[in-house]
């Protein structure tokens, strides 16, 4: 702070202690001078104040990793409409394979002043990821909130569905139906929520083989591939960490003449939209979107309103969405 004053004094020629009225929006500087002080910030790279942005200062980023798995617009829209509430105005990112990366998108929401960001399903949930953008934002004091676990280290606030709890109720319930080989089909190594679901699955089942633990890409492809290997080892039972790995594996199931669930048991994860019209209804875990959403932005809200926020995770507690993916586990 004491840097940027001093440098931002020196290229409009006034006292430290006038550029400092500027920021805080004292008054007894002239407009010229006022002016002269907020374009060299600008000139400086350094970020203007939330209430010197004008109109720019009621954009917020909303960055999701794809809109194809539901569980993003889902989130979009309980978010936007948050922001909208409280006067802000959402400006989607939606990243795209071979296009805009998500750094890109913060580069691009620095350029238009945003007052704050709100990331849901990004990079800073992967721990083998490049996170130089977030240190950009946090170098910044852009208000920043992050939707579901991220890697220890960024100092952001964040809301997340409790992933531990979420794998004891799926766990519980294959158990309480006498499945004894469960499998679990989790998101590609490195990726947090995905390692929280690994330990929380060791921590409640007996035994967990490696052989029962299946890594994939977010996609039913993906959920498809991994699932055929479990089945292959004999599981009767399986967890997925996202509802279309989940229909991935009853896809794979049926690729090799199974019932599901008479004879496979799939349980999901979100309870995205339309889960429960698929053949069979989809037995998940239900993310409880509207709370997480409305306060991801009480909390970026508070961080634009100058309170103190501390970088700590709020758990959401999920539910389980009992359906028709999940029965008795088959006898002999």
């Amino acid at each position: 702070m004491t840097r940027r004053l001093a440098e931002v004094a020196k290229k409009v020629g006034v006292s430290e202690a006038t550029v400092s009225r500027v920021l805080n929006g004292k008054p007894g500087v002239s407009e010229v001078t006022r002016q002269s002080v907020l374009a060299a910030l600008d000139v400086l790279g350094y970020e203007r104040p939330t209430q010197l942005r004008g109109d720019r200062a009621r954009l917020v980023g909303l960055v999701l990793p794809e809109l194809q798995n539901p569980i993003f617009p889902a989130f979009a829209e309980v978010i936007g409409g948050a922001l909208a509430q409280m006067g802000l105005t959402p400006v989607l990112c939606t990243q795209t394979k071979g296009g805009v990366s998500e750094a890109d998108y913060v580069a691009l929401l620095l350029q238009q002043q945003v007052s704050g960001v709100v990331f849901a399903g990004g990079l800073y949930a992967q721990a083998d990821a490049e996170h130089g953008h977030y240190r950009l934002l946090a170098d910044r004091n852009i208000p920043v909130v992050l939707v579901n676990a991220g890697i220890g280290q960024l100092g952001f606030p964040g809301v997340s569905c409790d992933d531990a709890v979420a794998v004891e109720q799926a766990w519980r319930h294959l158990t309480s139906l006498g499945h004894e080989r469960i499998g679990l089909v989790l998101g590609p190594g490195g990726h947090m929520p995905s390692a929280r679901k690994l330990a929380a699955a060791r921590a409640v089942a007996d035994d967990l083989p490696d052989e029962f633990v299946a890594q994939a890409i977010f996609s039913i492809e993906g959920g498809q591939a991994a699932a055929s290997r479990l089945i292959d080892r004999g599981v009767t039972g399986i967890v997925c960490a996202s509802d279309p790995l989940a229909l991935g594996a009853i896809r794979a199931a049926r690729r090799k003449g199974l019932g599901v669930p008479s004879q496979v048991s799939v349980i999901g994860y979100d309870d995205s939209a339309l889960m429960s019209c698929t053949e069979p209804p989809l037995t998940t875990v239900r993310q409880p979107i509207e709370a997480m959403g409305r306060a991801a932005v009480e909390l970026l809200n508070a961080q634009i309103s100058g309170l103190s926020v501390q970088a700590e995770e709020l758990l959401f507690e999920p539910e389980l969405v009992v359906r028709a993916s999940t029965a008795q586990a088959p006898q002999g």
